[in-house]
C-alpha cells in the first residue's frame, strides 16, 4: 500500500508540472536584473521584458537589485521557485564569479540557462588628448612611466581582460583604479584623471568613440565593431586571437520545467531577432545571439572557463 500510496504521489507531482508547463505563464513574470538602471544588463533587460510580455500576452516586471557584483539578484533568483516565473538577467559577471569569489552564496548549479541575448565586445579607450593612438603608443608610454586604467569595479569582465592584457600578455606597467559604475571612469578619463577607461562597447563607449569624445585604442572581437569602425582589433595589432566580451544572459532557478525554459527561450529569442531590436543593440555597440538552451548553456560554460584560467593567472580574488 506504501508503494502504492508513493507511486500515486509521483505521478501526481508529474501531472501537476506538466500542467503548469502547459499553462504557462499564467501571471506576471519578474526579471531580476543584476546590475543598476541604466546599465548593460538593465538596457537588454528592458528590451527583453517588452517582448515577453507581447509575446507571452502577461505583465513582466524588471526589477533592479545591484550589489556584491551581481550576487546579490544571483541569490534572489537561486532560492526562487523553479516556475518560471522569477528570473535573472546578468552579465558575465556570473561566469567570472565562479573562479573569483571565495566565498559563493550560490553557484552556477544553482541556475538554468535560458537564453544569452547579447554580448559586447571589451575595449580600451582614451582621452582625445592622450598621444597613445594604439597599443602599440599605449605599451611604450607605460614601459616609460607606469600608467593607471580604470572600470567599473573589481572583477568586472572590463577590469579582468585589462588587468590580462597588461600583467599577462605584455608586462606594462598600469595600475587598476575601480569606480562605482562606467558613469564616474568615464568622466574620470574624459577628464584626463585616468589614462585609460577599461569598458564594453555597449558600456557607452560606442557612442563617445563616435563622438570624438573619447578614443578607441582597440577592440577585443575578432573584427572591428561596425559603430567604430576605424578602431583597430587587438588581433589587428600583433595579440592574436585576444577575445573578450561581456555578454548579456537570462536565467532561471535550477530544476524549472524544459518545457517552460524552452517557452521563454523562444520569446527571448523572437524579441532579440525582431528587427527592431537588432537594430537598437547594434547602433549602441551590441551584436544579438540567437540560440536554443543547451547552446546558450554551452556558451556560458566554456565562458565560465575562459574567464576562470585568466582570473586564476592573475590571482584576483574576492571576498
Amino acid at each position: 500500500m506504501r508503494g502504492l500510496k508513493l507511486a500515486a504521489l509521483l505521478l501526481a507531482t508529474l501531472a501537476s508540472g506538466s500542467a503548469s508547463a502547459q499553462t504557462y505563464p499564467a501571471s506576471k513574470i519578474t526579471l531580476i536584473v543584476a546590475f543598476a538602471p541604466g546599465g548593460v544588463a538593465d538596457t537588454v533587460a528592458r528590451f527583453i521584458g517588452q517582448g515577453l510580455s507581447e509575446r507571452l500576452k502577461q505583465n513582466v516586471v524588471v526589477e533592479n537589485r545591484g550589489g556584491a557584483g551581481g550576487n546579490i539578484a544571483g541569490v534572489a533568483v537561486a532560492a526562487a521557485a523553479p516556475d518560471g516565473y522569477t528570473l535573472l538577467v546578468t552579465t558575465t559577471a556570473v561566469a567570472i564569479n565562479e573562479t573569483l569569489r571565495e566565498t559563493k552564496q550560490f553557484a552556477a548549479s544553482d541556475l538554468t540557462t535560458v537564453a544569452i541575448s547579447a554580448s559586447s565586445p571589451e575595449v580600451l579607450v582614451t582621452s582625445p588628448s592622450n598621444p597613445a593612438n594604439n597599443l602599440a603608443d599605449l605599451i611604450k608610454a607605460a614601459q616609460e612611466k607606469p600608467i593607471n586604467f580604470g572600470s567599473a569595479g573589481v572583477g568586472s569582465g572590463s577590469h579582468i581582460q585589462a588587468e590580462y592584457f597588461f600583467k599577462i600578455a605584455t608586462k606594462a606597467p598600469a595600475t587598476h583604479i575601480p569606480f562605482q559604475g562606467g558613469a564616474p571612469a568615464m568622466t574620470a578619463v574624459m577628464g584626463n584623471q585616468i589614462d585609460v577607461w577599461a569598458t564594453t562597447l555597449g558600456g557607452g563607449a560606442a557612442a563617445q568613440i563616435a563622438a570624438g569624445k573619447l578614443k578607441g585604442l582597440a577592440v577585443a572581437d575578432s573584427k572591428r565593431a561596425s559603430v567604430i569602425p576605424n578602431v583597430a582589433t587587438f588581433a589587428e595589432q600583433g595579440f592574436g586571437n585576444y577575445v573578450a566580451t561581456s555578454w548579456v544572459g537570462v536565467f532561471a532557478p535550477a530544476k524549472t520545467d524544459p518545457k517552460i525554459v524552452a517557452t521563454l527561450n523562444e520569446a527571448i529569442n523572437a524579441t532579440i531577432n525582431s528587427a527592431e531590436v537588432r537594430d537598437k543593440l547594434t547602433a549602441i555597440g551590441f551584436d544579438p545571439i540567437i540560440g536554443t538552451p543547451s547552446e546558450a548553456d554551452a556558451m556560458f560554460k566554456a565562458e565560465t572557463d575562459k574567464w576562470g584560467k585568466m582570473v586564476k593567472a592573475l590571482g584576483v580574488t574576492v571576498k
